[in-house]
């Protein structure tokens, strides 16, 4: 089973703490069939933890809980705390060492900093903090806006809900797309927010059906084997084309067509990591044109080849199940 521990500071926020629990500590295993995480919420430092100014940890696990950690996910500190447990910032660096996935949440991009893990790698914490993060290590290729960073063993997030697009990217990349996505609807957020994307969007992406704008990506969704004109998508909200596109950026932050090219290739990825299906079978039922067309957007996305990408994921799931 896949450890996942997270250490806590003195009066860590609660609501980044939450996300790590929402996603990593709930028993999903049993419905999913496969083999869920075994969180470990431990305490990142001596003497009594107060989680914000609502209560104190109360939890059997030390900084000995990262010793055989497969991640460590790290929450923020308090606001504006500089100075971080010399046992904490050890325990991280030995960890990575081992060869431990290492994440932070939100400005717990400061603590791995402070560990030395960041020196030379792009990270992001929280808009608010870039410039202090720029500051206090100028060793940091500090990322000014996008919502989580994955340098491959070091993986960092923006602000706060951006924790939860983090977690998600973690499990699509422990269990793939159609378990990330199950996990994001019982939490009853959007299923995948790209990392790239900017930190600021005007109003939350509904989940499917929750809404009459959830409605229309459903519309979408169900025919994403055909050519769809925003003209027809407009139709069939009931408005006009313009108004459509106008609404559907203010909600999404993308252009109609560029949700769903991000759309098609996150169902190409469901169907390459579930199927046997050759890449131009799956680029007819991911509604590109030609298996060139769903080449261009997935390398343009997922910066590698359709073909690298199954062979990539079914070689990492084979060698979580022999682990």
């Amino acid at each position: 089973m896949h450890v996942v521990a997270a250490p806590v500071t003195d009066r860590a926020p609660l609501f980044e703490l939450s996300t790590i629990v929402e996603v990593f500590g709930a028993s999903r295993g049993e419905s999913l069939g496969i083999p869920w995480y075994d969180l470990r919420i431990c305490a990142g430092e001596d003497g009594p933890v107060r989680l914000g100014e609502w209560g104190t940890l109360d939890s059997p696990y030390g900084l000995e809980a990262l010793d055989d950690a497969d991640t460590v996910l790290v929450p923020p500190p308090r606001d504006g705390r500089e100075d971080f447990p010399a046992d904490l910032l050890e325990a991280l660096r030995r960890a990575h060492a081992r060869g431990a996935r290492i994440a932070s949440i939100c400005t717990g991009a400061f603590v791995l900093a402070a560990a030395g893990l960041l020196d030379g790698r792009p990270a992001i914490t929280h808009w608010n903090s870039l410039e202090e993060l720029r500051r206090r290590h100028p060793a940091v290729a500090v990322q000014p806006a996008v919502l989580y960073v994955d340098d491959g063993d070091v993986l960092t997030s923006a602000g706060s809900a951006a924790g939860l697009d983090l977690c998600l990217h973690l499990v699509r990349l422990d269990h793939g797309s159609r378990v990330a996505g199950m996990t994001a609807r019982w939490s009853v957020v959007p299923p995948h927010r790209d990392g790239g994307q900017a930190q600021f969007v005007p109003t939350p992406v509904p989940e499917p059906s929750s809404t009459p704008f959830g409605a229309w990506l459903d519309w979408a969704r169900e025919r994403l084997d055909a050519p769809i004109e925003v003209r027809e998508w407009a139709e069939a909200a009931g408005t006009s084309p313009r108004t459509f596109a106008r609404r559907f950026r203010d909600v999404t932050g993308e252009t109609p067509v560029q949700w769903l090219a991000a759309e098609r290739v996150r169902r190409a990825q469901e169907l390459l990591e579930d199927t046997d299906l050759p890449v131009e079978a799956v680029a007819a039922r991911c509604g590109f044109a030609t298996a060139a067309g769903l080449r261009k957007h997935f390398g343009r996305r997922m910066g590698t080849t359709p073909q690298q990408y199954r062979r990539s994921f079914r070689t990492a799931r084979d060698d979580r199940v022999a682990g």
